[in-house]
């Protein structure tokens, strides 16, 4: 790795001919050890192995070509034998592979049956000295002993002759392998031209202050190809690498730049995963790590300046970092504000012979073309223009059919349409496709399908376009991708080629078979002028209204789609149409209609053929289907319908398998006929927390009256994936949340959930993703199934204690972030404050009691330490019970055996008289030192004792002090008398100052003799044991430190001795070594909760999605009214009542928690105010927000963020949980602030002059009856 500027600039230059040069002495190791690494290298994929004897041709001088292969070659592995300090040739090599550390050179020696101390001092027959002799002079020598102390005091493979050699073989290549290797991007196979662009912009890699590399131009021209070669040349040269493709399509909505942030945090901190709460902590985390570290990025396809400043922030960036963005638009204003200095590069077309050289490739699989073909070659490059895109479609065309006629046919008719340069080219390919219907299908893509799901769009246009198969040939021809996550992708310029074929059908609108330019639709239903030969419409009129365009809603009518007969998709979002809707096309299989403005389906609105119905926003109040069965009907999504309170006769609907009701929050009825539907499988009612307050009563002829709550339908049978986030379900007789009748879920999400434990789990044989996040009330878990995959608890604060079916822990994720008073996981971890321990909890170690209200920091996993108590705590792993103290003197913990250093070894004594070996006690003093802190404790025997374990949470003493961790291992059993016992602390980022052991005795004789291991530690540990038969007592995957270099594998040799392949713990998780996932499960791993609709579509991973919520997705419109609000000063009569309505649900809805959260000493009020001087002229808001927490940090985290924001005057908590904000600033930014802390809702938003009598309209509003439409976010 380079170490300064210059040696960087000296690297790049470096052309590279071998992975790895051998330095060796022949006498020693030319027929042994080296032959068998030099072949054992060889084997392996991708790694060139240089040696002398087979690489240097007879005849030739020697030490030229020695000199230039390990100036060619990436690494060299320096086997030290007996004699090779005797050989100047040996000695003149290691002075130059030693010199070219300098340029990133990886140098690994390996000790040869002989001792790194005698190299490192020039003992035995490394004692060099001078003789007469013009190779061994004074200055020769000194340079030489220089140079064996160098090579001796790095990291390497000591071979004794003791250990396997095929073991050591396979370290070292393994370590070379890993060492090389560092996150090569794919190229194309099929590409020419970089290394010319290259040369262009390499010099840009040494400029100091020049962080950034724009690389752009035209769609298809190569700027990815480009930026993935600079990165695979250069990735080597830096301490960390990144690169984050396709961030313009991964970017659509809010919330999707967090996975981008978290792979590029990851990537950037030396492969540490590291959880993200929200977009703007994000750039945060990520601006303080590029200040720190040495990175080469790549951003691959930013749209926008905004993209990039989320992403990286505005902050320094070490001055040794590269960053290279690809973009389709020139950035020379994104740099002018910030200090960030940035080189351009507008990406230059092929030039002829390389246009001829990518054309051959496609056309013929080989860059030189068949004999006869030449100048029809030269011809289809000539007309391509040099585009790289141009020339794959091109070429994959002409592919199909290598006929002479078929080629001048095709390049004819590209020649008549020349003036379009590209255009036609991809027009061409278009032209070629099999069938009509494809072309149709690509066309129907184009203009309203790309970025949506794959499986939606077939759904919709399988039965008439076969879009199954289709799509497939259209991904064959290169015309259309499927991104990783199932979205139909398209390359920018072959959308707007099928755009441009649709515009050439006709010059009026209403003749062509598709519209989508809004203007053009806004005139063709204001005027009436559909036609048969439309199939697709799309009119926002939101859009509309950006655009600048004089227009009146009122105009438009039903009566416009009169004529529209063949009209199969239609897109109206936010528009109004007047009139009957009987005449409504009858062919029409997709209907998205965000923003639906009746409160009801019209009666004759025509319903039997569509597909899917998308009616997100709506006003709807009461949901019912047609008096006819619509059959066909597969996805309903209702998302967002705010004053939705009813869904009738849904029976009707007898296929449907997706139903969408997330954030219906006034839906309090839905029919009992839901139950029948046999198809549903995806049931989303997030936020629908009104619809399971329904209050039934029933009355008792002997007792009275009964009151109970239950809902009022229930869920159907065929349900795999159900979302009730949000609903502030409470597990009641009624509805006790067992879900027995839904035997095949898949994926439950309770989330926000206000019960405090759930029936067992056991029937649910299927159920493989629980979210239960931020259910504030939960206190334990019983029971869950043991085929259970994933469990999400995110923020259960009261959550104490989860238990399994059977007990072993086999999550493959488990989330437990903020489980502050979870103190038992069941087969997983137990960790309890000692205060809460009784005597038979502690044992021997009662007198711990003494010390319950010391503090120690704790440190590990941040999901479980994260605002625990800092008072002592006992863990419990693996029947292992330990505990880290301060630096406390107890003579309860003097050990028997100490140690001053970091391990001891000790023959185990006889028994006192009528005692028993239970087991030991080990107790280790440390101090912090540095970074990545790594602790183990390691103890074995000759007799087959092998543990090594690795607490899950160790203390973190203050820097400059010291801490001790006391662990007890019950063993005894295992233990003989006379046996010799190896204890050792190993550790990375820690000090080790002391270690001891003391035995442990019992005055019982109960313990069986023949005890397993599975007794022992408690559970069947074959996932944790090691092919050496050592038990690897771990929970996590330390491998990644070692692949960045912040853990050596020497560390590894040192934990687990010499025999073993360090990969082995590669992937290690919470239930140790990792497991084949079956592929059903690894499609389940995310859940594709699909909200149908152009814009509203989106996949969620269940990991991301147990984090989110609803709110975020909601943001942007409920920001966009008000907007509208705010522009005008005041708010609507309407508005206003709704507020008032608002209120008093909230108060109603929400009583509960706040008491629980709102209570304070002596009756104060959790207040606290913050006050600015009020600068002139400025429009104070007043925003009025009710507010739901399950805690009072919480509450002050929430206070002490809003505080924060620039232009606030006063932030006001109030006993009941109403959170008024009053300041000049953005109300959007104010709501988004706070919900990203609790669940939030809006109660008003208003110039704050009104205070006092806005305030005595919310305490009116407060008090009045409970009411459905509100603002809702979270």
């Amino acid at each position: 790795m380079a170490s300064s500027s210059s040696s960087t600039a000296m690297a790049s230059d470096i052309v590279y001919t071998y992975d790895v040069f051998l330095s060796f002495r022949g006498e020693d190791t030319r027929n042994n050890f080296t032959d068998h690494l030099y072949h054992e290298l060889k084997r392996v994929v991708g790694v060139h192995p240089f040696r002398d004897n087979e690489e240097i041709k007879k005849g030739e001088q020697l030490q030229p070509e020695i000199d230039t292969a390990i100036k060619a070659s990436r690494a060299s592995i320096v086997v030290l034998s007996e004699n090779y300090a005797t050989s100047t040739w040996c000695l003149d090599e290691l002075l130059l592979i030693l010199q070219q550390k300098e340029c990133g050179h990886f140098v690994l020696p390996v000790f040869y049956h002989v001792d790194p101390s005698d190299v490192r001092k020039q003992n035995g027959s490394f004692a060099i000295q001078v003789k007469p002799c013009s190779r061994w002079t004074y200055e020769k020598v000194c340079l030489w002993k220089t140079a064996l102390t160098e090579v001796a005091s790095l990291s390497g493979f000591p071979v004794s002759g003791l250990e396997s050699e095929t073991s050591i073989l396979k370290e070292i290549v393994d370590e070379v392998y890993n060492r090389l290797d560092c996150k090569e991007v794919h190229l194309p196979l099929k590409m020419t031209g970089m290394k010319t662009r290259y040369n262009e912009i390499k010099a840009w890699l040494d400029e100091h202050d020049l962080e950034f590399l724009a690389i752009y131009g035209m769609g298809g021209s190569g700027k990815t190809t480009l930026a993935k070669y600079i990165f695979n040349l250069n990735r080597r040269k830096f301490e960390y690498v990144s690169f984050v493709e396709d961030i313009a399509t991964k970017c659509k909505g809010p919330d999707r730049l967090l996975p981008l942030q978290e792979q590029l945090l990851k990537d950037i901190s030396g492969g540490k995963k590291r959880k993200i709460p929200g977009v703007s902590r994000g750039t945060c985390m990520i601006e303080d790590a590029l200040k720190m570290n040495r990175t080469l990025i790549v951003l691959d396809d930013i749209l926008e300046h905004s993209q990039l400043v989320d992403l990286l922030g505005n902050g320094k960036i070490n001055a040794r970092s590269k960053i290279i963005i690809t973009t389709r638009e020139n950035t020379d204003k994104w740099f002018n504000v910030s200090g960030w200095r940035c080189q351009q590069y507008e990406m230059t077309l092929l030039n002829t012979d390389e246009s001829l050289e990518l054309l051959s490739c496609h056309a013929f699989g080989s860059k030189i073309p068949k004999e006869g073909y030449e100048q029809l070659l030269s011809e289809g490059a000539r007309l391509c223009e040099g585009n790289p895109l141009a020339l794959e479609v091109l070429g994959s065309s002409l592919s199909e059919n290598d006929s002479i006629p078929y080629w001048k046919s095709h390049l004819r008719s590209f020649g008549k349409d020349i003036d379009s340069g590209i255009q036609g080219v991809l027009i061409r390919s278009y032209m070629s496709l099999p069938r009509d219907t494809v072309k149709d299908l690509f066309l129907h893509v184009a203009c309203f399908f790309v970025g949506i799901d794959m499986d939606y769009v077939v759904k919709i246009l399988e039965s008439d376009y076969s879009a199954t198969s289709g799509i497939e040939t259209l991904i064959k021809r290169c015309l259309l991708s499927v991104s990783p996550n199932k979205k139909l992708m398209m390359q920018r310029l072959l959308q707007e080629m099928g755009k441009k074929i649709v515009l050439q059908e006709s010059k009026l609108p209403a003749k062509r078979s598709r519209v989508w330019h809004n203007i053009e639709s806004y005139k063709i239903l204001s005027k009436g002028k559909g036609s048969k030969t439309i199939e697709g419409l799309a009119l926002d009129m939101k859009m509309l209204q950006k655009e600048d365009y004089a227009f009146t809603s009122s105009q438009l009518k039903t009566d416009a789609l009169e004529n529209m007969d063949n009209l199969k998709l239609l897109q109206l979002n936010f528009v109004e149409l007047n009139g009957s809707f009987e005449k409504f096309p009858e062919d029409l299989k997709w209907l998205c209609w965000l923003g639906f403005h009746l409160t009801t389906i019209p009666s004759n609105l025509y319903m039997r053929n569509l597909v899917a119905i998308d009616m997100s926003y709506s006003n709807l109040e009461v949901f019912e289907p047609p008096m006819v069965v619509i059959k066909s009907l597969k996805i309903l999504n209702l998302k967002d319908s705010h004053k939705l309170y009813k869904i009738v006769n849904i029976v009707r609907i007898p296929n449907l398998e997706t139903l969408i009701l997330w954030n219906c929050y006034s839906l309090v009825d839905v029919c009992k006929t839901i139950k029948g539907l046999e198809s549903l499988a995806l049931l989303n009612m997030t936020g629908c927390k009104n619809l399971f307050r329904r209050v039934n009563r029933l009355t008792a002829s002997t007792s009275g009256g009964v009151v109970t709550e239950q809902p009022t339908f229930s869920f159907p049978f065929s349900l795999n994936r159900l979302f009730l986030k949000y609903c502030h379900l409470e597990c009641t007789d009624s509805f006790p949340l067992s879900f027995s009748m839904q035997p095949d879920l898949q994926y439950l999400n309770l989330g926000n959930g206000r019960f405090e434990s759930l029936p067992c789990y056991t029937h649910l044989e299927n159920l493989r993703v629980l979210d239960l996040s931020s259910c504030s009330r939960l206190k334990c878990l019983v029971c869950l199934p043991n085929t259970l995959a994933e469990l999400y608890v995110y923020d259960c604060e009261l959550l104490e204690r989860i238990t399994f079916q059977l007990p072993r822990f086999t999550l493959q994720e488990f989330g437990y972030e903020g489980c502050v008073n979870l103190y038992e996981v069941e087969g997983f971890i137990k960790l309890v404050p000692i205060a809460k321990l009784d005597e038979i909890d502690l044992g021997h170690m009662n007198w711990l009691k003494e010390y319950k209200n010391h503090e120690m920091c704790l440190a590990g996993d941040d999901e479980l330490t994260a605002g625990r108590s800092r008072h002592i705590q006992m863990l419990y792993e693996f029947n292992i019970m330990s505990t880290f103290l301060p630096n406390i003197k107890d003579p309860n913990m003097t050990p028997k055996y100490v140690s001053k250093s970091s391990s001891l070894s000790f023959d185990v004594p006889r028994c006192p008289q009528n005692k028993r070996l239970k087991g030991i006690n080990v107790t280790s003093k440390y101090a912090v030192s540095g970074e990545d802190w790594v602790l183990f404790c390691k103890i074995n025997t000759p007799n087959g004792v092998d543990l090594v374990y690795n607490p899950r949470v160790f203390g973190k003493p203050e820097f400059g002090e010291e801490c001790i961790w006391l662990s007890y291992w019950p063993i005894g059993n295992k233990l003989n008398v006379g046996d010799t016992v190896s204890v050792s602390i190993v550790f990375n980022g820690l000090e080790v100052h002391e270690c001891g052991v003391s035995m442990v005795y019992s005055d019982e004789e109960t313990l069986e003799d023949n005890m397993g291991w599975e007794e022992i530690i408690g559970r069947d540990l074959s996932g944790f044991q090691l092919s050496t038969g050592a038990y690897y007592l771990c929970r996590r995957d330390f491998f990644e430190l070692m692949e960045v270099g912040r853990v050596t594998p020497d560390w590894f040799r040192i934990l687990v001795g010499d025999t073993i392949d360090y990969t082995e713990v590669r992937g290690w998780r919470k239930t140790g070594r990792p497991k084949h996932v079956n592929p059903s499960f690894t499609e389940l791993k995310t859940i594709r909760c699909i909200i149908h609709g152009p814009q509203l579509e989106d996949i969620y991973n269940i990991a991301e999605m147990s984090k989110s919520s609803i709110g975020d997705k909601s943001m942007a419109f409920t920001s966009s009214l008000l907007e509208e609000e705010m522009k005008s000063g005041t708010r609507s009569d309407e508005i206003m009542e709704e507020q008032k309505e608002s209120a008093g649900m909230s108060k109603a809805s929400g009583s509960d928690e706040i008491k629980e959260s709102g209570s304070q000493p002596h009756g104060e009020s959790s207040k606290s105010v913050v006050k600015n001087e009020p600068g002139g002229g400025r429009e104070m808001k007043k925003i009025v927000l009710a507010v739901s927490l399950s805690s009072q940090t919480k509450r002050r985290k929430m206070v002490k963020a809003l505080r924060a924001l620039q232009g606030i005057e006063s932030v006001d908590f109030d006993e009941e949980g109403k959170l008024t904000v009053i300041g000049d600033v953005d109300p959007r930014t104010v709501i988004k602030c706070a919900s990203m802390i609790g669940d939030t809702e809006i109660l008003s938003v208003g110039p704050a002059s009104e205070r006092q009598q806005e305030t005595e309209k919310d305490d009116e509003a407060a008090k009045g009856p409970l009411k459905m439409n509100k603002q809702h976010v979270t």
